[in-house]
């Protein structure tokens, strides 16, 4: 959800996350969550996956951090809330084939293992989902050779997403969630605190990489 001209590694994921989750809930218009609940949620999902977090941390930001994140992530987001997914040009296409019980649901299931890759960040919507359409063809020998072969698009992009996303399920293959994880998010890049962060303070500010405060309250772990 954060805009790709911004690196992540100007906030602290633990905080980002779950704005982009709260904000994506107006969006997508899910009903009002509790504030009261919210951060208390986070901290059941960083206890759940202790594997991954560091047990002895808890879960440090409150709601207000949330909400002052959300403010600064709309600024980034140049407050664009429109976003676009492969899943409805997916469903034209398997529509216009005319096999959408065989298809769709192998095709959806790719869309959404986009999401898990750099693919969604990388290609355009609608070409994601004639890859997830062309591996579900291709899984389930179906012949659409010819309706490819009369599509106005670039049939090496599509090739190319095709390899990303091969090599994806390759590396899936052999990946130990448990063993990995701690250390991936150990290298995760960490926001610089200024100076005059103290803890428990919520009006120190993290600089960020290109000199604004994207998010208060950061306390460096």
């Amino acid at each position: 959800m954060m805009s790709c001209r911004n690196s992540i590694g100007c906030v602290d994921p633990m905080l980002l996350a779950p704005t982009c989750v709260f904000l994506a809930s107006k969006v997508e218009e899910c009903g009002i969550i509790s504030s009261t609940k919210f951060p208390s949620t986070c901290q059941q999902v960083v206890k759940k996956f202790s594997y991954a977090f560091k047990s002895d941390l808890p879960y440090c930001y409150r709601m207000g951090h949330i909400l002052e994140c959300e403010f600064y992530l709309l600024e980034m987001m140049d407050c664009c809330l429109i976003v676009y997914h492969p899943y409805r040009p997916l469903t034209q296409y398997v529509a216009d084939i005319g096999q959408e019980e065989t298809l769709l649901p192998l095709a959806w299931r790719i869309v959404n293992d986009t999401y898990r890759s750099d693919v969604c960040m990388l290609y355009p919507p609608y070409l994601i989902a004639l890859v997830a359409l062309h591996m579900a063809c291709v899984v389930h020998q179906k012949d659409c050779k010819q309706w490819f072969a009369e599509l106005s698009v670039d049939m090496d992009k599509v090739l190319e997403i095709t390899q990303h996303m091969l090599q994806f399920y390759k590396t899936w293959k052999s990946y130990d969630e448990q063993k990995e994880i701690r250390g991936i998010l150990a290298k995760a890049p960490k926001p610089k605190t200024s100076s005059s962060t103290r803890a428990g303070s919520s009006k120190s500010r993290p600089e960020s990489t290109s000199g604004k405060a994207l998010v208060s309250g950061y306390e460096g772990r």
